[in-house]
């Protein structure tokens, strides 16, 4: 059984408990008002012959059989007067020959009313010249009976109708409901390898269904990323490991093909390590690369902006000894300006990439300034080197793009792009100004959270 048909069943199982206890309460109701309206009267029918009978002289027990004759009765009402010895003084179409056919009052009792039978009766204790007389009346309530009757028709079409109604509303009701999983189940199961673009209707984006469909777009996010850095890790492997591999293997063919002398398989050998190098530099990239495209979970605390920069600054100083870095900064009074949320290690990297990029294009001078406000911290990398085609700047952040100019320079094309992923991971915003042959500033603004 599906999930539509257990909540139109449910529902409709839940209708009908609900339309059963207000039928059977209705029922009930009626029961207890028509049983009390005829007990009044059965009272008023005792009451009055007690008074006719006994308080009124000029009427005897002959002159109030023909009243009770003549008069509206009750159906099939029986009449019985019995005075505090038992001696019955009066009766009309009592149909009970002895006075223990019926029930007694208790001492102390007023009225006491029973059943016999089909028939409901009172018995009505009237005290007259300091006597107690006892009054019985017993009638077929037949009105009730009718009205009950007709009650009953009526809670079993209207039980019929509403059920009826209640299952076509289930159904609907349980059809709308469920058309939201529905669709994501059709759209999951479009969904594959080569489709992990596709993404789920997020509905109203409010209720426990669209939360589902929006949880699970972003474990579809998180897929189709992964994904997606496997593919360009492999990818990118292939393409950057190709060509030192294709050096290697010529390199080492010829070798192997030719006699040489010590100085000849030195040279060759040192060539080899070169390559390898290469490879290394290329794997060592691509990996840190791929771990940051897969989001990996990083552990961010309080560090000192410049603690980092002077940290990249003295391994870039190590690679290129020769070369001038000019660091300006204007402390703040409140060493606190200093601090941001992050990844020593990492931005660490992501600066040393930077200023090796600024190192490797230009053979001036690299300047480095800050700029601190309790709001922001600003870092601002340039040369004056070769810069960048100004219609190659939106691409620079992609892997193994390399500006035109660029070509007969060594590198990987990896710096830059895996620089960009470190600082948006850690909140950054960057932005580069280039022009031909002058120089490249990198602008960093960190904003932060107050």
């Amino acid at each position: 059984m599906n999930i539509k048909t257990r909540l139109a069943l449910r529902f409709s199982l839940l209708v009908i408990a609900i339309l059963l206890f207000f039928s059977l309460l209705v029922y009930y109701l009626s029961f207890e008002n028509e049983k009390t309206s005829f007990s009044d009267e059965l009272y008023m029918k005792a009451k009055n012959t007690a008074i006719l009978l006994l308080n009124v002289a000029e009427v005897d027990s002959v002159l109030l059989k023909k009243i009770h004759a003549t008069t509206i009765s009750l159906d099939d009402e029986e009449i019985s007067l019995f005075d505090d010895k038992g001696n019955e003084i009066y009766c009309y179409n009592n149909k009970k020959t002895a006075n223990n056919a019926f029930p007694n009052l208790q001492n102390g009792d007023e009225i006491l009313f029973f059943t016999i039978g089909k028939k409901d009766g009172i018995c009505l204790r009237h005290n007259w010249n300091g006597k107690d007389y006892f009054v019985y009346v017993m009638a077929v309530d037949k009105k009730r009976e009718e009205n009950l009757g007709e009650l009953i028709n009526i809670l079993l079409l209207s039980i019929l109708f509403s059920i009826l109604v209640a299952v076509l509303i289930s159904y609907l009701f349980s059809r709308n409901a469920i058309r939201p999983i529905s669709q994501i189940n059709k759209g999951i199961s479009e969904i594959n390898l080569a489709k992990l673009d596709k993404r789920l209707p997020e509905g109203n984006k409010k209720d426990e269904i669209a939360q589902l469909a929006i949880s699970f777009n972003e474990m579809l996010n998180s897929l189709e990323k992964a994904f997606r850095s496997q593919n360009e890790f492999v990818l990118n492997a292939s393409h950057e490991l190709k060509t030192p591999l294709a050096v290697m293997i010529v390199e080492t063919d010829y070798i192997l093909s030719h006699d040489h002398e010590k100085d000849g398989y030195i040279l060759h050998l040192k060539r080899l390590l070169d390559d390898l190098k290469a490879i290394n530099g290329v794997s060592t990239s691509l990996l840190e690369l791929a771990q940051i495209n897969e989001g990996m979970e990083l552990k961010f605390e309080d560090i000192q902006i410049d603690e980092v920069i002077y940290a990249s600054v003295n391994q870039i100083k190590n690679k290129y000894p020769d070369r001038k870095i000019i660091i300006k900064i204007d402390y703040p009074e409140n060493e606190s300006e200093l601090l941001i949320k992050g990844h020593f290690g990492l931005l660490e990297i992501a600066f040393k990439n930077i200023l090796d990029n600024s190192c490797k294009f230009s053979e001036d001078e690299i300047l480095l300034s800050f700029l601190f406000t309790p709001e922001i911290i600003s870092v601002s990398i340039s040369d004056k080197g070769i810069g960048i085609p100004a219609g190659e700047l939106d691409n620079i952040f992609k892997p193994f793009h390399r500006g035109g100019n660029a070509k007969f320079i060594s590198g990987f094309g990896i710096g830059l792009a895996l620089a960009s992923k470190i600082f948006e991971l850690h909140g950054f915003s960057i932005s580069i100004h280039s022009t031909d042959n002058i120089g490249t500033s990198f602008d960093l603004i960190y904003k932060k959270k107050i």
